[in-house]
């Protein structure tokens, strides 16, 4: 499990709020590799198991990257699953932490990633201080 205080846990929160849940993503979830959960926010309308969630997403990614590693990449570090009405796109914070958007068909792909790399860099900030 990755280690974090709760005034780190509090600043991600806000970050997470302001800059993506205020753009109408509906769920981050900042999740570890193994699967574990060290931060999630919503907009209150989220009935799924995060913990199943989170478990789910590591795997996924685990197994995005071993493909990458079959055609001779060292990685993939963004995926995205579109939907017919809700989508998930997920981002490595860094080695060890990935960050997973889910949102609807009223938010762009293309906005949200800038978003998503604002926030990563925001994150990043927090971890070294």
């Amino acid at each position: 499990m990755y280690d974090v205080s709760q005034e780190q846990l509090e600043d991600i929160d806000a970050i997470l709020k302001g800059d993506l849940l205020s753009i109408g993503v509906h769920c981050t979830i900042i999740i570890d590799v193994a699967g574990n959960t060290i931060a999630q926010i919503d907009d209150g309308h989220c009935t799924f198991d995060v913990a199943a969630f989170a478990a789910l997403a590591a795997g996924n990614f685990a197994a995005v990257d071993a493909m990458a590693k079959l055609v001779g990449e060292e990685q993939f570090s963004l995926h995205f699953h579109r939907g017919e009405s809700e989508s998930i796109h997920f981002s490595k914070v860094n080695e060890d932490i990935l960050l997973i958007c889910i949102f609807g068909q009223d938010v762009s792909l293309g906005f949200l990633r800038l978003k998503t790399a604002e926030v990563i860099d925001k994150i990043k900030s927090i971890w070294d201080k």
